[in-house]
Formats: structure tokens, C-alpha cells, sequence
């Protein structure tokens, strides 16, 4: 894996590969941990793989992680398009 940001195909969006689970400052457990509070545990694992984000080059979250995009960038588009509240922001 690569440590440094590339260009994704997706117009330029910058990814990052991480190697201990810490992607972009937030570690994956901890963008787990907001999915499952948003979506409901059963929910944010289907929901990570079918739901196609716009402001992540039109992937899911997974082939977004998968392809190196930070999990908190990752994060931050799930905010955008799924109304999640403040506090889990």
C-alpha cells in the first residue's frame, strides 16, 4: 500500500491509504461505530454496500474505503447525502 494521496478516477478526488486501520484521522472503528449509530447495526453494513454516493466518485462507502479514501472523507460524504444529525457529525 501506498502512503501518500493519488488521484482517484473520480475528477480528482484525493484518497489516502492508511495500514492501521486509521484512515484520514479518524480510525475505522470509529466510522463503524457512526454508521451503526446512524443507519442501526443490522442496516450500515447494507447500506455501506449498495448506496452509491455522489460526492465519492458515485461509489458505495466499501468500494470507496477499498479504493483508499479516507474514512473520514468517507464519513463526511455520508453526512452530506443521509441528513445525519450534529451530534454524530
Amino acid at each position: 500500500m501506498s502512503g501518500g494521496g493519488t488521484a482517484g478516477k473520480s475528477g480528482g478526488l484525493r484518497t489516502r491509504r492508511g495500514g492501521r486501520g486509521d484512515t484520514g484521522g479518524m480510525r475505522l472503528t470509529e466510522f463503524w461505530n457512526r454508521m451503526n449509530r446512524q443507519f442501526g447495526a443490522g442496516y450500515a453494513e447494507s447500506w455501506a454496500k449498495d448506496f452509491v454516493i455522489a460526492p465519492l466518485g458515485y461509489r458505495t462507502v466499501e468500494q470507496a474505503l477499498a479504493d483508499g479514501v479516507s474514512a473520514k472523507e468517507v464519513w463526511r460524504a455520508v453526512c452530506e447525502v443521509a441528513d445525519v444529525p450534529a451530534k454524530l457529525r
